[in-house]
């Protein structure tokens, strides 16, 4: 297990009782490249390498070992990714997922081009989330390259789904346990895309059902899966009941405890885990330009 948190009530500095959490990181020695902690909760950067350059197969095992431990990498000092490049990197992590609605870079379907500028009416990632969480079998990761930043603002919060899991009451976790989170994409999708000259009329959106706490395939460890831009309800409850208790869940999951801020520089590429993190892209830049690559890896059935 990559991660262990420990809990303990107790007094904080400030006064107030509380949870205590304390992330032990893995003690790994790493060789091909440089793995520092970006915050005591969650995240990495990692130096030492180009990606534009490919990844070899001893820096991929030390990259996946960093990933499974931090949930999020932050990859710095990075040169422009060529389109083939990128793909090529996603793809020894798994099958590529296509997105069920935005359209794909020209020669290149996998790659999904972020971009929001003085005319953009919406800009993507607007609300928490996981990466397509409405598809039966939704992403494993996103690997996102930003080419163009605004001169400030455009940073992108990223929260532990892990810690809002293991920071519930037992009582509530063994309440919630079994039950399955309703994942829509409808309000999202329909028309979203029709400025890039997507036409969407007659296509059926993806919905599915998820189970509340997700086990991740990788670690074993739990984490809750919800987020509030797909998840519209509890399958199991009856509905003024699911709307109470979702509520109260999409507003633990995004305490600020859980959370870090990440602040762009020019071709910093990302990588968060979809399966044990959520994330929210601040649109606080317009009418500058934010524009980037995104290429997202397929998952598993979440049990």
């Amino acid at each position: 297990m990559a991660d262990v948190y420990s809990k303990s009530s107790g007094m904080r500095p400030d006064g107030n009782v509380g949870t205590k959490r304390v992330r032990e990181r893995d003690k790994r020695n790493y060789r091909h490249i440089e793995v520092r902690p970006y915050a005591p909760n969650l995240g990495a950067e990692i130096r030492g390498l180009d990606l534009a350059e490919g990844v070899n197969a001893e820096q991929f095992e030390e990259i996946h070992h960093a990933y499974l431990d931090n949930q999020i990498l932050f990859f710095k000092e990075q040169s422009p990714i060529p389109p083939d490049i990128h793909v090529a990197i996603a793809k020894m992590f798994g099958e590529l997922h296509f997105h069920p609605a935005a359209p794909g870079k020209d020669g290149y379907p996998e790659i999904f081009e972020i971009h929001a500028h003085a005319k953009s009416k919406i800009a993507n990632g607007e609300f928490w989330h996981s990466d397509v969480s409405c598809d039966e079998i939704p992403p494993l990761g996103t690997m996102l390259q930003i080419h163009i930043l605004p001169e400030s603002g455009g940073d992108t919060m990223f929260a532990d789904s892990y810690a809002a899991w293991e920071t519930l009451s037992e009582p509530l976790r063994d309440m919630l346990d079994g039950l399955h989170g309703i994942h829509e994409s409808e309000h999202i999708y329909r028309g979203r895309y029709s400025d890039r000259g997507m036409e969407d009329e007659g296509k059926v959106y993806p919905s599915a059902l998820h189970p509340l706490a997700r086990t991740h395939p990788e670690t074993g460890r739990k984490a809750l899966y919800v987020n509030r831009a797909f998840t519209t309800g509890i399958a199991e409850l009856e509905p003024d009941e699911s709307a109470a208790i979702l509520a109260m869940l999409l507003e633990h999951a995004e305490k600020v405890e859980f959370q870090i801020r990440f602040r762009w520089e020019k071709n910093d590429m990302a990588f968060w885990d979809n399966r044990c993190a959520m994330h929210r892209a601040l649109w606080d830049y317009w009418p500058a330009e934010r524009k980037g690559n995104r290429v997202t890896i397929k998952g598993d059935r979440p049990v």
